[in-house]
This record gives C-alpha cells, sequence and structure tokens, in this order.
C-alpha cells in the first residue's frame, strides 16, 4: 500500500512534502542517522535494541536528544503513523535524523530533526526462504574500524555502491571489506559463518554496523549455550566455511548459497530461523 503520509517533528505531513534544503548538513556532507525497524501487528520488533542504537549514535554524533523525544512517545508516533498508512499489520519503518543548515564550520542554528517514513514491509514467511542467495566479496572500497562504524550514519557511500555492484554482477548481497583486508559485514546484513562446529561473526572493533538481529541472535546462542564467537573473518574464512548466513531485522536470517564457486547449504541456518527467528515474528 502506497503510504501517504509521513512525521516530521512529531507532524504528520503528506508524502512528498519537501522536508530539506540545499545547505542542508546531512544532504552535504551525511550528517545525520538513521533506524530501519520491522512493524508488525501494532508491535516493533526487537525496539529497545533499536532505542539503544539510535541514542548511542546521536551521542556519537553530538546531536541532542529533544526533551521531547521519550522512547514511548517515538514508539506511539511510528505506530501511530503506520497506522494511518494503512500497514500497521506489516510496515518498514524509516526514523532519519538530521541536522540543520550550514557549512562545516558555521555554528549549529537548529535542534536536530526527526523524519519517520512507513512502506508496507515484505512478508513474513513461515519458514526460510527454500533458495539461498549469490554472495560477492565488493572491491572497490574499505570500511572504517573507528567510533562511527557501528552507527548507522548518513553516510552511507560504501554500502551504496556495494549494492549497485552486485546488482550489475547479478549477485543479491555483496560483502564490505574493512581497511584491514577482512570482513566487516554486507551490504545490508551482517555476517555469520559456521566453521568447525562454531557461528564466527566479526567483532564490532572489525567495522561491522551494530545490528540489531546481530545482537539479537548472539545473545541468544549463549544463552543456549551454542558455540558462537566473534572473531576477525577474512576472505579465506568465507571458503572454508560451512555455511553463511547474513542477519538483518527485516528478514532475520537469510542463507548464502553461493560465493564465487563456492557452494554452501543452508540446514544449520534453517535451524536457527525456526528456533529464533519465527518465535520473535509471532511474539
Amino acid at each position: 500500500m502506497e503510504s501517504r503520509y509521513l512525521l516530521l517533528d512529531g507532524k504528520k505531513v503528506k508524502t512528498g512534502t519537501t522536508v530539506i534544503g540545499a545547505d542542508n548538513r546531512t544532504f552535504r556532507y551525511g550528517d545525520g542517522c538513521f533506524e530501519t525497524m520491522k512493524l508488525l501487528e501494532g508491535r516493533i520488533a526487537l525496539f529497545p535494541f533499536h532505542v539503544e542504537r539510535l541514542f548511542f549514535t546521536l551521542e556519537q554524533l553530538d546531536l541532542a536528544i529533544p526533551s521531547h523525544m521519550s522512547v514511548d512517545k517515538l514508539e506511539q508516533q511510528i505506530i501511530d503513523l503506520a497506522t494511518a498508512n494503512g500497514q500497521a499489520a506489516n510496515a518498514r519503518i524509516r526514523l532519519t535524523v538530521f541536522r540543520g543548515e550550514g557549512g562545516l564550520y558555521d555554528p549549529d542554528t537548529a535542534a536536530p530533526r526527526f523524519m519517520i517514513q512507513s512502506w508496507s514491509g515484505p512478508a513474513v514467511t513461515p519458514k526460510i526462504h527454500t533458495n539461498g542467495i549469490d554472495l560477492g566479496i565488493y572491491p572497490d572500497a574499505r570500511k572504517s574500524c573507528d567510533r562511527f562504524a557501528a552507527c548507522k550514519t548518513a553516510n552511507f557511500l560504501p554500502y551504496a555502491m556495494a549494492a549497485r555492484w552486485a546488482k550489475k554482477m547479478h549477485c543479491n548481497d555483496a560483502v564490505v571489506l574493512n581497511v584491514n583486508q577482512r570482513i566487516a559485514d554486507t551490504t545490508l546484513s551482517n555476517i555469520f559463518i559456521l566453521l568447525d562446529g562454531s557461528w564466527r561473526t566479526p567483532p564490532l572493533s572489525e567495522g561491522p554496523i551494530n545490528g540489531v538481529m546481530r545482537r539479537y541472535l548472539l545473545s541468544q546462542l549463549k544463552k543456549d549455550g551454542i558455540p558462537v564467537e566473534e572473531l576477525p573473518l577474512t576472505p579465506e574464512d568465507l571458503d572454508q566455511a560451512q555455511e553463511i548466513i547474513l542477519t538483518n531485522v527485516m528478514s532475520g536470517i537469510r542463507w548464502v548459497k553461493s560465493l564465487g564457486n563456492n557452494h554452501y547449504t543452508g540446514t544449520a541456518a534453517a535451524h536457527l530461523y525456526y528456533t529464533y527467528i519465527r518465535p520473535l515474528w509471532n511474539k
């Protein structure tokens, strides 16, 4: 269903309304951040994790949190917008925070602004997808490993270009490497591999986005005593892996069918999906 409205600083306006001007710092410099969330039957999946990451990112970017922006109010605004757009049953939500106008050294003239958008979400399937995805390794960008690397900032160029490359190469997604030539994440997801009986994923010090589904899955695996480690991964580790999965809040788990000449199964991925993701969607 087409979205009729968005929320701008808490006020409902029609989709297509001009939101920023040419001098906006987020447009000019990528000086802002965003969250992508999944709304199901009036409930935002893993909402506390989203809030924690959002507030952490705002602190890192020196963006003040408005006094009126309470967690409860934010959640209700999201639900109200999706309802107004006829998407309360299943919606993809994007919350964007952007700074005011000005040059690099101009004084701040306005408080950060908040925009919330909603779209009809992808269908929640009762079982993990039968067909795995084809994965590539993007050769032309390197993700930094600095204090901002784990944040979902508006400066998303490495991922945007990797996604364009993946499309040209007829891949479903692309691995993004860090400055040390090791695995950071992919254009859409965090990455886990099954190697020698243990699930492994790059630690945040390797530059991946601090994904909420990554955080959820790590916590569940550790709680249940399933071997899982946060370790630096190389492209060679992908070659040796028995399985590769990609995680994000919209799709939960996707399993990788192929990477170059390597082929993988989704057996262990299916177990994770039915054990941890389906119950999460059904709550």
